[in-house]
C-alpha cells in the first residue's frame, strides 16, 4: 500500500535487508515509504500524517496519496501538508497562520473565497504554456483509472541485466570492509599504547613499581630476623627486637613513599592516556569516509560504546594495572634470588609448585578471552538498539512499541547472560584451584622445612626467609588472575582502537597532498560515471551518468526517489569514490584535489538538516571556514536571506537560544532555514540543495526560494527537488530514472517533450478539485 514493495524486492535479501542506522542505506523517499507502511500495518482508528509524503517524488506521491486516501476510509485522518496537491480531496482544510485559524473548508470552497489559501495555492502553481485540450488528450494515455490497481507508472524496475547475476551470486547486501581483522599481540598493544602515553611520568611509575616489588624480599629478611630474635631471652631479646622493630618502622615509611610515587605517577599517566586516546579516537572517527559509517558494525551506538568504555579499558594494559603487574613480577624474581641465597633446598621444593598456579591462572585468562569475543558483538548490537530507541523516542511513543523494543533489548542480553553463567562455572574451576594451591604449598613448605630444621640444616631465620619470600610472595601471583578480566577487556579494546587509529580511509581529509585551488568557477562535469555503494556492491546506483553544469548555472535534478539524485551530490562532495568514470570541477579530476580544500568551496543543505545542541548562533557559525572573521551583521544578513531572522529576534534569547538535541526545540521548517543560513554564511562557489525547501510552508518556501535564487547568482547551484514549482526557473533540469539521465532541458523544453517530466508536472497541477 505504501509503494515500498517495488524497490524492496530488488534487494538480494528483500524484506530481510538491513537498512542501517537511522535508515542510512535508504534514500529519503524509501525511508518515508517504509514509515508509512509501518503506520498502516497498525490499522489505527486515528491516522496522523505530518508531511508524510514530503520526501517522495511526484509519481510515488500520487500513488501513495491514493493509497492513503483508501486507508483513510473508516478512520479519522489528520494531515499536515505543505505540498498542497496532497490535500485537495480532504473533507475539511484548516488554514493556520501564527497559531490562528485563518480559514476552513473544502479545497473548492477555499479557492472560491480567494483568500489566504488561494494565495498559498498560487505560490505552488507551475507555469504551463501548452494548449489545454492537447494536454488533456495526451494526459489521458498516462493517467491511472480509479478502477485500476494502484501500480506505479514509472517505478524503479528490476535491474534487468544485473538481476540474473544477482540470483547467481547471492551476495550479501551488507558486505563489510573487513579492515579490522588484524589481531595484535599483548606486547604489540602495550608498545603502541606506551608510545601514545607521556613517557616520562610512565617511566617513573614503572621504575618505582619495580622498586616496590623488590622491597618484599627485604621485608622477608626483616620478618625472619624478628622470628629468630624470639628464640632468645633477656636483654638480648629486648635489644634486638627494638632494633628490628625500628627497621620495620623505617621500612614502612619507605613502602609508603614508594607506593605514593608509583600510584601518583601511574595514575596521572593513566588519566592523561585516557584523555589523549579518547581525543585521538574521536578525531579518527571524524576522519573516516562516509562508507565507513554505512556499515552495521560502525553505528553510532557501537562507536560511542567504544569511545566511552573501550578507552577506559585500555588502563588494563597501562597505568595502575601495569604498575601492579610489574610490582608482582619484580617481587617474584627478587624473592626467588634472595631465597636461593638463603636456602636453595627449600626454595627448589617450593618453587616447583608455583608453575601450577600460573598454569591455572593462564587457563582462566584464556576462558575469559573466549567469553569476551562471544559477548562483545551482542553487547554492541544491544547498545545500538538502546541508542536508536532513545534518539527516536517520539517515534517509539507514537507506535506504542516501548514493550516490543524492551523485549528485543532484553532478548539480546539473554545470550551473553547464558555465556556468562557458563563461563563463570568453567573459569571458576582453575581460579579456585589456583587459590587452593597456595595452601598446599604452605603445607609442603612447613613439612620439608621441619625436616631441614630437625637435621640442623636450617635455623628459624633461613626457614622464614624462604617461607616469607617464596610461599607468601607467591600468593601475590593472584594479582595476575584478579586482573585477568581487565587485561582481556584491555586487549580487545586496544586492538579495536589501535586498528581504527591506524586506519587510513580511501578519502582522507587528513591527507595534505592533492591539488589545492584558491578560487573555482564551479564548472562540474560527470563523464560516464558508474557507482555502487561499498556496502551494496551488487546494486548499481548510477549507470553511465553524463551531465555538465556550467559555471553560474542553476541546475535541478528531478526523478523518482532512489534514482541516484542524492548520490550525485554525495559524489560531488567526495563522500564516496566513483566506481567508474570521472567527475571534474573546472576540468580538474576531483580525485586529484585535496579533499578538505574541495569541500571548502562547497556548501550543502540536506533534506534532513542536522543541528547540534548549541545556540542558533553557534549552529550557524559551524558553516564558517576557519580563519574567517564573522560579525553579528554577517550572521543576521544570511538569516534574513533564509527568512529566519524575524523568528530568531522574536525569541527571548535571540541568537543565543539553545535549539536542543537535533534541534528538537524548532519546527522542521525553522531547522531547515537555519541550515540554509549555515550554508550561505560560508559564501560557497558551489551550492548543493538536497530538497532544501521540502519542510517549508508555501509562504516561507516562496521567500526562501527567492533568497536562494538571489544567492545562486555568481555561484553554481545544484538542486534536488520533488516540489517542481521550486525549480521551474532552473537553467537546466535533468530528469533521472534508474540511475540514468532520461531527459534534460529547461522547464518549457521538457514540457514540450511530453515525457516523464511532463507527467510529473501534471501530478502536481493544483486545479479546482479532483473530486
Amino acid at each position: 500500500m505504501a509503494n515500498a514493495h517495488d524497490f524492496i524486492i530488488n534487494f538480494p535479501d528483500k524484506y530481510e535487508t538491513m537498512v542501517g542506522e537511522r535508515g542510512i542505506l535508504l534514500s529519503g523517499g524509501q525511508k518515508q515509504r517504509i514509515a508509512i507502511a509501518r503506520a498502516i500495518i497498525k490499522d489505527p482508528k486515528i491516522l496522523l500524517l505530518d508531511e508524510a509524503t514530503s520526501a517522495l517524488d511526484t509519481q510515488n506521491e500520487s500513488i501513495i496519496q491514493n493509497a492513503l486516501d483508501k486507508a483513510s476510509n473508516g478512520r479519522t485522518t489528520v494531515v499536515i501538508a505543505h505540498r498542497l496537491s496532497t490535500i485537495r480531496n480532504a473533507s475539511k482544510i484548516i488554514v493556520m497562520n501564527k497559531g490562528v485559524i485563518m480559514e476552513s473548508g473544502t479545497h473548492k470552497e477555499l479557492m472560491d473565497e480567494k483568500g489566504f489559501y488561494f494565495k498559498l495555492i498560487e505560490t505552488q502553481q507551475i507555469k504551463q504554456i501548452l494548449k489545454a485540450q492537447e494536454n488533456i488528450n495526451r494526459l489521458d494515455s498516462f493517467t491511472i483509472s480509479p478502477k485500476d490497481e494502484v501500480t506505479p507508472l514509472f517505478t524503479i524496475n528490476d535491474i534487468n541485466d544485473h538481476q540474473t547475476i544477482l540470483d547467481k551470486q547471492k551476495i550479501d547486501v551488507e558486505i563489510g570492509l573487513n579492515y579490522n581483522n588484524h589481531n595484535y599481540t599483548v606486547l604489540e598493544l602495550i608498545k603502541k599504547v606506551i608510545t601514545i602515553d607521556r613517557f616520562v611520568m610512565l617511566s617513573i611509575g614503572i621504575i618505582f613499581s619495580i622498586i616496590n616489588g623488590c622491597m618484599w624480599p627485604i621485608f622477608a629478611i626483616i620478618y625472619a630476623n624478628v622470628f629468630q630474635v624470639f628464640s632468645k631471652t633477656g636483654d638480648i631479646l629486648r635489644h634486638e627486637i627494638t632494633f628490628w622493630v625500628l627497621m620495620l618502622f623505617i621500612f614502612s615509611l619507605m613502602v609508603f613513599l614508594v607506593n605514593f610515587i608509583q600510584n601518583v605517577t601511574l595514575g596521572f599517566s593513566s588519566e592523561k592516556l585516557t584523555e589523549r586516546i579518547r581525543s585521538m579516537f574521536f578525531a579518527s572517527i571524524l576522519r573516516q569516509d562516509i562508507s565507513f559509517f554505512d556499515e552495521e558494525n560502525h553505528s553510532v551506538g557501537v562507536l560511542t560504546s567504544h569511545l566511552s568504555l573501550d578507552v577506559t579499558y585500555i588502563n588494563g594494559l597501562t597505568g595502575v594495572t601495569l604498575g601492579n603487574l610489574l610490582h608482582v613480577t619484580a617481587m617474584i624474581f627478587s624473592s626467588v634470588i634472595v631465597s636461593f641465597i638463603a636456602g636453595w633446598k627449600l626454595t627448589l621444593v617450593c618453587i616447583c609448585s608455583i608453575p601450577i598456579m600460573i598454569i591455572a591462572g593462564g587457563l582462566r585468562i584464556k576462558l575469559l578471552s573466549s567469553f569476551q569475543q562471544k559477548t562483545r558483538k551482542a553487547y554492541e548490537y544491544s547498545t545500538q538498539i538502546a541508542c536508536e530507541s532513545a534518539n527516536n523516542i517520539r517515534t517509539v511513543a507514537a507506535l506504542t512499541c516501548e514493550n516490543n523494543l524492551w523485549e528485543k533489548y532484553h532478548n539480546l542480553l539473554n545470550e551473553p547472560m547464558r555465556q556468562g553463567i557458563k563461563n563463570a562455572l568453567l573459569a571458576s574451576i582453575p581460579f579456585a584451584f589456583a587459590n587452593c594451591v597456595f595452601f598446599l604449598i604452605v603445607a609442603l613448605a612447613f613439612w620439608y622445612g621441619s625436616i631441614l630444621f630437625i637435621n640442623d640444616e636450617y635455623d628459624l631465620k633461613k626457614m622464614f626467609i624462604v617461607y616469607t619470600a617464596i610461599v607468601m610472595g607467591s600468593s601475590f601471583t593472584g594479582y595476575f588472575f584478579a586482573y585477568a578480566p581487565d587485561m582481556v577487556k584491555a586487549k580487545f579494546a586496544s586492538n579495536y582502537i589501535m586498528t581504527l587509529l591506524e586506519r587510513v580511509p580511501n578519502i582522507d581529509i587528513w591527507f595534505q597532498g592533492g591539488e589545492k585551488i584558491k578560487t573555482i568557477k564551479g564548472h562540474i562535469k560527470f563523464s560516464n560515471v558508474n557507482f555502487h555503494y561499498p556496502t551494496r556492491l551488487n546494486i548499481p546506483v548510477l549507470q553511465g551518468i553524463n551531465l555538465e553544469v556550467k559555471p553560474g548555472q542553476y541546475v535541478a535534478l528531478v526523478g523518482p526517489s532512489g534514482c541516484g539524485k542524492s548520490t550525485i551530490i554525495s559524489l560531488i562532495e567526495r563522500f564516496y569514490q566513483v566506481t567508474n568514470g570521472t567527475i571534474t570541477i573546472d576540468e580538474i579530476d576531483i580525485t586529484k584535489m585535496n579533499v578538505s580544500n574541495l569541500r571548502e568551496h562547497i556548501a550543502l543543505v540536506s533534506q534532513e538538516p542536522s543541528l547540534y545542541d548549541m545556540t542558533i548562533k553557534e549552529n550557524i557559525l559551524l558553516g564558517c571556514l576557519s580563519g574567517r572573521n564573522i560579525t553579528q551583521n554577517d550572521i543576521e544578513k544570511v538569516c534574513q536571506e533564509a527568512n529566519i531572522h524575524e523568528f530568531i529576534v522574536g525569541l527571548p534569547n535571540g541568537y543565543d537560544t539553545l535549539v536542543g538535541g537535533k534541534g528538537i526545540q524548532l519546527s522542521g521548517g525553522q531547522k531547515q532555514r537555519i541550515a540554509i543560513a549555515r550554508a550561505l554564511i560560508r559564501n560557497p562557489k558551489i551550492l548543493l540543495l538536497d530538497e532544501a525547501t521540502s519542510a517549508l510552508d508555501s509562504e516561507s518556501e516562496k521567500v526562501v526560494q527567492k533568497a536562494l535564487d538571489a544567492a545562486a547568482h555568481g555561484r553554481t547551484t545544484l538542486a534536488i527537488a520533488h516540489r517542481l514549482s521550486t525549480i521551474q526557473n532552473a537553467d537546466i533540469i535533468f530528469v533521472m530514472k534508474d540511475g540514468k539521465v532520461h531527459e534534460q532541458g529547461t522547464h518549457q523544453k521538457l514540457l514540450e517533450l511530453q515525457g516523464i517530466y511532463y507527467m510529473m508536472i501534471q501530478k502536481q497541477h493544483l486545479g479546482e478539485s479532483n473530486l
